[in-house]
C-alpha cells in the first residue's frame, strides 16, 4: 500500500478533485492550512471516500510550519502499518500519469526520489542559502511575502552578518547541511528514519524551527548525512515545475502552453495548477493518461 500526502492551502474544490482521483489506488492524507475554509459539503465528500484530513497548523511561507505539517502527515500515515511508500505533493499538483501507473512504478521500490545539494554551494536571489539555517528567522510571526517582510529579511541578514551570528555553532550542529525541494517519494523506512532522527536530535529541530524555508532542508540534511540512506537517493523527483513567472506566480501557474513539455518528460506530477488558467491543461492530461494508462 502507498500513501499520498497533500499539503493544501487554497482552492478546496481542486484539492478535493485531486484527492478523489488519487484515492482510487492510494491512501490519501491531506493537511489543510488552519486558515483554509473547508465547507461541510467537501468534508462530507472526503469522509464518504475515506480520505484522511487534518487541519492543525497555521502555515506561513518561509517558516518551519510547512515542514511541521509534512511531519504531521507522515506521522498520521505511519499509523497504518500496511503503508510501505509515501509521496509528498502540494494541493496545487496534478497527475501527469494514471494513478495505477504511478502506483505500479513504486511497487517494491526502496529508492528515495529527492532533489538535494550542499547548502553551502547554493545561492538563491543572491543569498547563500546556508544563511537560512545559520541565522535566526521568525517567519511564523512575520509575513515574509509582504513588502515589510522583504525589507525585514534584508535587515536580518545584514545585522546577523555584521555580528557574525552562527546558530549552527551555538547549537552544536556538525552535519553537512543539504537543501532541496519538499516534494519527495520515499519508502517507509526512510520516513521512519527522518521522523525518529528529528525528534531524537532537538538541536536540529531547533535549527529548523528558527530557520528560513526549513521545509527544504530537513529531509535532505537527515538522509544525505546517512550513508545507508544516501546511497538509495535518486536525485530526481519526477515533478514538472516551471521555474519562471507566469500568471503572476513563481514558480509558474501552468496552462496549455506547458502541455507539450509535460507530455514529453518523465514526470508523475506537475505543479502549479489553478483552475483560472489550468482547467484545459488538467482536462488534456486526464485524457492523455486515460488513453495511455
Amino acid at each position: 500500500m502507498q500513501a499520498i500526502l497533500i499539503l493544501a492551502h487554497k482552492n478546496i474544490e481542486q484539492v478535493t478533485k485531486l484527492a478523489l482521483k488519487l484515492n482510487t489506488h492510494f491512501e490519501v492524507y491531506i493537511h489543510f492550512d488552519k486558515t483554509m475554509s473547508v465547507p461541510k459539503e467537501f468534508r462530507n465528500t472526503l469522509d464518504d471516500n475515506h480520505i484522511h484530513y487534518i487541519s492543525k497548523i497555521d502555515v506561513h511561507w518561509g517558516s518551519w510550519s510547512i515542514g511541521a505539517a509534512t511531519v504531521l502527515l507522515m506521522k498520521e500515515a505511519l499509523k497504518n502499518s500496511r503503508i510501505k511508500y509515501m509521496h509528498v505533493i502540494s494541493g496545487q499538483d496534478w497527475l501527469t500519469d494514471s494513478p495505477i501507473n504511478i502506483y505500479n512504478r513504486f511497487t517494491n521500490d526502496d529508492h528515495i526520489y529527492m532533489t538535494y545539494s550542499k547548502a553551502k554551494d547554493v545561492k538563491k536571489a543572491g543569498e547563500p542559502i546556508i544563511w537560512w539555517q545559520k541565522y535566526y528567522f521568525n517567519y511564523d510571526r512575520i509575513n515574509r511575502r509582504s513588502t515589510f517582510g522583504k525589507f525585514y529579511h534584508r535587515g536580518l541578514l545584514l545585522i546577523q552578518t555584521l555580528f557574525r551570528v552562527n546558530k549552527l555553532k551555538k547549537l552544536g550542529i556538525d552535519l553537512e547541511i543539504y537543501s532541496g525541494e519538499n516534494w519527495v517519494d520515499m519508502p517507509r523506512d526512510a520516513v521512519e528514519y527522518c521522523i525518529s532522527y528529528l525528534y531524537s536530535h532537538p538541536n536540529l529541530l531547533k535549527m529548523l524551527q528558527t530557520g528560513c524555508f526549513s521545509d527544504e532542508f530537513w529531509m535532505q540534511t537527515i538522509l544525505c548525512n546517512s550513508p545507508k540512506f544516501k546511497q538509495r537517493i535518486v536525485k530526481n523527483h519526477h515533478r514538472y515545475i516551471k521555474w519562471q513567472k507566469q500568471h503572476g506566480s513563481y514558480p509558474a501557474i501552468l496552462d496549455m502552453s506547458d502541455f507539450s513539455n509535460i507530455s514529453k518528460g518523465d514526470y508523475i506530477f506537475a505543479r502549479k495548477f489553478d483552475n483560472t488558467y489550468s482547467s484545459e491543461l488538467i482536462s488534456n492530461l486526464n485524457n492523455t493518461y486515460k488513453n495511455n494508462g
